[in-house]
């Protein structure tokens, strides 16, 4: 029997998630997590193969969890499944240690399919994302300055490119202001620009918003 934890801050879609597996009789959901604390606490008292994780959470985002696990020596195997665009998230969320990457959009059936996967130690891709690994490897000096980007420095690029405020993006982020400040500083470092009308176009060019 495989057990599974998920990981998602919305309980519906946990709930639907809960309710997809539960057609496969090789597959048990063991636990549930809110939240990274949650998460944390869910495992130490309930060890489990796989961990679908949703990539934006509040406090610490799925690529910050992926990142933990990897520190911590987890032997616990990460499906993420998020409402993100793969060809923005599924190569960040593989390289951070990630066994599969999996779109909320995509066919339930997919998900079974997926942690079965993962669960055998195997990566599981759709055709896109694999097409996507082949062009990365095969180029990698062309690969964007934004890839570059850590989970948090992401985050506040998009919502500087959607038009808020810094004040703002704190407040959605569970930040302060100050934090939020450094990690604009950094974006535009890496990506070598100059203020916020650079760092729009940019994102608008690059599809990230």
């Amino acid at each position: 029997m495989i057990k599974v934890v998920l990981c998602d801050d919305h309980a519906v879609v946990r709930r639907g998630i809960r309710d997809t597996i539960s057609e496969a009789v090789d597959i048990q959901v063991v636990g549930e997590a809110g939240s990274y604390p949650e998460l944390r606490e869910q495992l130490r008292k309930t060890p489990c193969d796989v961990l679908v994780l949703d990539l934006n959470m509040p406090g610490r985002g799925g690529l910050e969890v992926l990142a933990a696990l990897r520190e911590e020596g987890s032997s616990v195997k990460a499906l993420v499944v998020s409402m993100y665009p793969e060809d923005q998230y599924a190569i960040r969320c593989l390289r951070a240690g990630a066994r599969g990457y999996l779109n909320k959009a995509g066919d339930p059936a997919e998900m079974i399919e997926a942690i079965r996967t993962v669960q055998q130690g195997r990566k599981y891709v759709t055709p896109e994302v694999a097409q996507m690994l082949v062009d990365n490897l095969s180029a990698p000096e062309n690969e964007e300055l934004h890839a570059s980007l850590s989970e948090r420095e992401m985050q506040t690029l998009q919502k500087i490119a959607s038009g808020k405020k810094l004040s703002d993006i704190a407040e959605e982020l569970m930040l302060s202001p100050k934090t939020v400040s450094v990690y604009r500083a950094r974006v535009l470092d890496k990506l070598h620009l100059a203020n916020n009308a650079e760092l729009t176009v940019y994102a608008i060019r690059n599809n990230l918003v």
